[in-house]
This record gives C-alpha cells, sequence and structure tokens, in this order.
C-alpha cells in the first residue's frame, strides 16, 4: 500500500481520535462523553499504534511518523486514565446500564415476579389461619428461632438471643454473605434449564410467605413488619431479578437456535451478566439497611415511613432511569 492510499484511507480514522483525546483532555467534556465513545477510544487507540507500527516498517514519510507519533503519546496517557475510571463506568452502570439492562429482560422478569410473589402471598394467607401449615417448610427448631427474633420482648428484633450482642458491623458481613448466597443459588441453579431458579423463587416465596402469616397470626405485626419492611425493596426486588436472570440461562439452554447450547448458554450469559450485578449492588444495600437501620430503635410510623419512601425510589429508579427521550 502506497503512502497516499494509506493516509487516504486512515485520515478519518486519526481526525476521530485527536476529536476524541480533546474532548478527553477536558475535565468537564470527559465527564459528559457517552458510553460508546468511553468504549471505542481504546479500540481506537489500539488502531492508531497499528497504523504507526506500519508507517514506521514501511519507510512513509517522517512528517506522517512523526504526526502518528505524536497521536500516540498524547493517547498513552489518556488510555490508562481511562481504564482507571473505574468510579464513572460504576456510576454509569447504575444510573444507566442497570435498569436498562432489566427492562430489556422485562418479560424474564415479570415470570420471576410470578413464581416468587403467587406461592408467597397464597402461603402467606393460609398461614396466618392455620398454626400448623408453617411447619411444613421449616422445622420445628427454625420455627422456634423466628419466632424468638421477632417476639416483641426482644430488644434487637430479627436476631437471635445468639446474635444479640453482635455488632451493627458484625450483622452487616453476614448479612451479606447470605443475602448473596441466595441471589447466587437463584441466578446460578438456572443452568438446570430453568428448573432451578424456578424452585428457588417458588421456595423462598413459600417460606418468607409462610413466615410473614405465622408471625402475623402471632400478632407479632410491630416487630417483623417494621423490621422486614425497609430493606425488603432491595432484597426481595434482587431476588427476583437473580431468579430472572437464572430463566435467561434456562431459556438459551431449552431454545438455541442456530447455535450450540454451549454458545447459547455463553451468549445468555453476557446478557444476564448486568442484571446479576445489578442484583449483587441491590443485595448490598439490603445488607447495610438490615444491619445498621432494620434492628434499631426507631419509631415504628418513621420505619414504615422510610420503607414507603425506599420502596417508590426502587420501582421509580427501574421503571424510569436511564430512559432518555421516553424510550429504553
Amino acid at each position: 500500500m502506497k503512502q497516499q492510499q494509506f493516509e487516504l484511507e486512515n485520515q478519518p480514522l486519526w481526525e476521530e481520535v485527536e476529536s476524541l483525546m480533546g474532548d478527553l483532555q477536558r475535565k468537564r467534556q470527559h465527564r459528559r462523553l457517552s458510553k460508546q465513545q468511553h468504549l471505542q477510544f481504546p479500540l481506537l487507540y489500539r488502531k492508531l499504534c497499528s497504523h504507526y507500527a506500519l508507517a514506521r516498517s514501511r519507510g512513509f514519510s517522517p512528517a506522517l511518523v512523526d504526526q502518528l507519533h505524536s497521536l500516540v503519546l498524547r493517547g498513552h496517557p489518556l488510555l490508562y486514565r481511562f481504564k482507571g475510571d473505574w468510579l464513572w463506568r460504576t456510576l454509569q452502570f447504575v444510573l444507566n446500564g442497570f435498569p436498562r439492562a432489566l427492562r430489556r429482560q422485562k418479560n424474564y422478569f415479570l415470570i420471576a415476579l410470578m413464581a416468587f410473589l403467587l406461592p408467597g402471598v397464597i402461603m402467606g394467607s393460609i398461614c396466618f389461619f392455620n398454626e400448623d401449615l408453617i411447619y411444613t417448610v421449616m422445622s420445628e427448631s427454625m420455627v422456634a428461632e423466628m419466632e424468638q427474633n421477632y417476639d416483641p420482648a426482644n430488644d434487637r428484633p430479627g436476631r437471635s438471643a445468639e446474635r444479640s450482642s453482635d455488632t451493627d458491623f458484625m450483622m452487616f458481613g453476614f448479612y451479606i454473605m447470605n443475602n448473596i448466597g441466595i441471589g447466587f443459588r437463584t441466578f446460578a441453579s438456572g443452568i438446570l434449564f430453568g428448573i432451578g431458579s424456578l424452585f428457588f423463587l417458588v421456595f423462598n416465596g413459600l417460606v418468607i410467605g409462610g413466615v410473614a402469616g405465622h408471625l402475623s397470626r402471632l400478632g407479632y405485626h410491630d416487630t417483623f413488619w417494621p423490621f422486614v419492611s425497609g430493606h425488603g425493596s432491595f432484597e426481595l426486588t434482587a431476588i427476583v431479578i437473580c431468579g430472572a436472570a437464572g430463566l435467561m440461562l434456562g431459556h438459551a439452554l431449552l431454545a438455541p437456535g442456530q447455535q450450540t447450547r454451549l454458545q447459547a448458554l455463553k451468549r445468555g450469559a453476557l446478557e444476564a451478566l448486568p442484571l446479576v450485578m445489578g442484583a449483587a449492588l441491590m443485595l448490598l444495600c439490603a445488607a447495610f439497611i438490615e444491619a445498621f437501620w432494620s434492628s434499631g430503635s426507631v419509631a415504628v410510623a418513621t420505619k414504615y415511613s422510610v420503607a414507603a419512601l425506599l420502596w417508590a425510589v426502587v420501582i421509580l429508579y427501574l421503571l424510569f432511569m436511564g430512559r432518555k427521550d421516553g424510550s429504553g
């Protein structure tokens, strides 16, 4: 390839790289770059380096080699600044990527929601009127411990006698491990053609609904509901989202289309990844609220008000955050 043809074909790319580097060098503009531009820069920079190496190896004019060398030198620190800008990428994911990804997979989410909600409502209603049904989903020792946790005489609702002396920070770690474990099982079991995710969604719905109905029947309204209502918006929604991600894996295996099942599974896993990451962040928020707020000695009315606000925030966030021009 002659130098003239080389320049003619690649000059638009060099100009694009130079323009993008100019935006990256301006701090204010740097924060306004689109997600697409941030994803483009590393790719364009690699092509620029390839062009520079090619120009040198083929003995093109010193002016062209110097021009490309200058662009490579200017882009190098910007490339690594971009790669280290994890906070910006995380913020973009939270504000745009996660809610958009969930809305794209709304059908899976609705199926998971029904698999979780309907058994919970039915089981809770029956347990409210039948004191023995709770033992079909929980052992006697677990029921006794759960009753003790939410007994009005317990000054730290939601904590067993063994954990009542634990600090809030210790409980934060415990809740993280517990929540992440539930979410991961609900997602990963989707590899069993979706049956595993459906099982965990239904099972968790039955247990949570049964506990709610049983404790309400005992009259533990002022300990149980104020405790769970605050973090429930993040925790329960995240479990359903993990279930939706698991159903995506199952559907990929059941209907791989023109791909092999392994290829379809890889594709489904990539599409489900944003949902799992977002759900993990929600479970982290739930653990924080549960450890530092839910068990606190705060007026019941205040806890209900905060819970209503948190539910509204979660619903509005998932429905509307990241939309542009009414789409997305």
